[in-house]
């Protein structure tokens, strides 16, 4: 009987273990917030140039304003934060359309100067999977990217 005892408290202590090794939170991107300058010129920006929708702020707070990237995800463009951020080109927003080549000639007719991953200006990148990619930045120097969408 003692046998079988520590037989079942051994699988109960592995059974607990092992369920504490599964816990999925299921997360899912929510939003992006920035850090910026003039929260005017960065909300402008972002619906004018990449065609965005400014949504209600939710938080009422001022210097902050809400931007839709789409199916409930969100820009927070905040102007309330001091200190300068520095902003590196692997850090950056990514989006993707299938009018990848109409866009960059929106940019182009813009005169919002755009690069490949290197930096050559003017140059669209063409990745290993032959994805398209251009870089640019917003006006507080964040780097956004635009690519071209995967053909399935």
């Amino acid at each position: 009987m003692r046998k079988l005892f520590i037989l079942l408290f051994s699988f109960s202590i592995t059974a607990m273990t092992n369920a504490q090794d599964t816990i999925n939170y299921r997360f899912s991107f929510n939003h992006l917030a920035l850090s910026v300058k003039d929260v005017q010129r960065a909300a402008d920006f972002y619906k004018n140039i990449l065609h965005l929708k400014e949504i209600e702020n939710r938080t009422r707070n001022e210097g902050i304003r809400w931007i839709s990237l789409g199916e409930g995800k969100e820009l927070h463009l905040i102007s309330t934060t001091p200190g300068e951020v520095k902003i590196s080109k692997a850090v950056h927003l990514a989006l993707t359309t299938p009018r990848f080549h109409n866009f960059v000639k929106e940019l182009e007719e813009k005169k919002i100067p755009f690069s490949d991953w290197p930096g050559t200006p003017g140059k669209v990148h063409v990745r290993p999977d032959g994805i398209l990619q251009i870089f640019f930045q917003d006006p507080d120097g964040y780097w956004i990217e635009v690519n071209s969408v995967a053909q399935q």
